[in-house]
């Protein structure tokens, strides 16, 4: 399946995403013809260069092609500046020019951080997302957003660098921990939240197939959350609106992940913040009645956790959300949802609201 990413505001920026079972496995020819380059710098952590990267720098180097693999240690932790520094240097000590194109193939921290050497080495160079995680396929690896995390704030320092392709292969997930699933699933909840009730009611019907990786359901996961949010990146490339809704239940994630150290997932992260965000929403009259109890209990059949860790204490917490980007004049702005399938907001009146900070107090206190 191809699915098209027609940006509005750069029409020649526009790209394919690319699913389908075994495609891992031809990366060289679809390299060749989405993303030709002169030499491919394989960007990729610890983890995956043993399953993957290998592998392709092999079958490119079978091509004749130049091919250099580039390595950082796995984990969150590791998406900082001086990652991204260790790896450009490494690029420019191979003499890799204009010509040259980066691979990023791994989860989320090897997308934003691979997708940021791409968006800045010699000001800017082709590159090609293949993830290996749930997570990845349905969210990091599509829209172009790359960065590092600060000790400021998660994200902090980045470019928006639009891929040339996206290469999903859900094969890759049959070696996927429940745990990394489950992580990956949170996005998928949170589509079906902001953009589709019909598939949020599927991910309830069908969480126990899903979970249980049942190849057809777990390819519908994928393929229905590229298009919820290819179609959102399309309208907005550079988040000036609409965009900002799959920033749902982020506020309060990104949060969490800083004050636990990064101890919590990304995805446990943001399962929990759209269980505060929506008892945020409800308190603010914006949701439906019932909404965050809907998204908690999906979110606990998904083997997710849905109440903050101890470690993430509520002053710390309203102290890091201060730090989001979405913050605006010093105050906290939310994406929230009206009910399940539909987000709040509109053009005329933007797609965040202001939340002043007892309201959220009051909700990261109630358990």
């Amino acid at each position: 399946m191809t699915i098209r990413v027609p940006l509005v505001e750069q029409r020649d920026a526009s790209y394919d995403i690319l699913i389908g079972s075994g495609l891992v496995r031809q990366l060289d020819r679809i390299l060749k013809q989405y993303c030709p380059a002169v030499a491919y710098a394989i960007i990729t952590d610890s983890h995956v260069a043993t399953l993957y990267g290998a592998d392709l720098l092999q079958r490119l180097s079978a091509t004749g092609c130049r091919a250099e693999l580039l390595t950082f240690p796995a984990g969150e932790r590791n998406k900082t500046r001086d990652t991204w520094a260790a790896l450009s240097d490494q690029m420019l000590a191979a003499q890799l020019g204009r010509d040259s194109a980066v691979v990023a193939i791994g989860g989320g921290v090897v997308n934003d951080v691979g997708g940021f050497v791409a968006a800045t080495y010699l000001r800017g160079v082709p590159l090609a997302q293949v993830p290996t995680s749930l997570l990845a396929m349905i969210d990091s690896s599509i829209g172009g957003k790359t960065g590092v995390d600060v000790p400021a704030g998660k994200n902090l320092l980045g470019a928006f660098h639009q891929p040339r392709v996206v290469v999903a292969d859900p094969e890759l997930l049959g070696s996927l921990s429940s745990v990394q699933l489950a992580a990956g699933l949170a996005e998928a909840v949170k589509h079906g939240v902001i953009a589709d009730a019909d598939y949020f009611a599927f991910l309830e019907r069908e969480y126990a197939a899903i979970f249980a990786k049942h190849a057809p359901a777990l390819e519908r996961v994928v393929r229905r959350s590229v298009e919820i949010k290819a179609a959102v990146v399309a309208q907005d490339e550079r988040e000036k609106g609409k965009r900002a809704i799959l920033n749902f239940g982020h506020t309060v994630g990104h949060a969490i992940e800083a004050t636990s150290q990064y101890e919590v997932l990304h995805g446990e992260a943001v399962a929990i913040g759209m269980v505060y965000e929506g008892r945020i929403a409800e308190s603010l009259g914006i949701a439906e009645a019932g909404t965050a109890q809907r998204i908690r209990t999906v979110l606990e059949q998904l083997h997710l956790p849905v109440e903050r860790p101890a470690a993430s204490q509520v002053d710390d917490l309203i102290t890091a959300m201060r730090a989001d980007k979405k913050v605006r004049a010093g105050e906290i702005r939310l994406a929230l949802p009206r009910a399940v399938g539909r987000a709040y907001g509109d053009d005329g009146h933007g797609w965040t609201v202001v939340v002043q900070e007892e309201t959220i107090r009051e909700a990261l206190l109630n358990t």
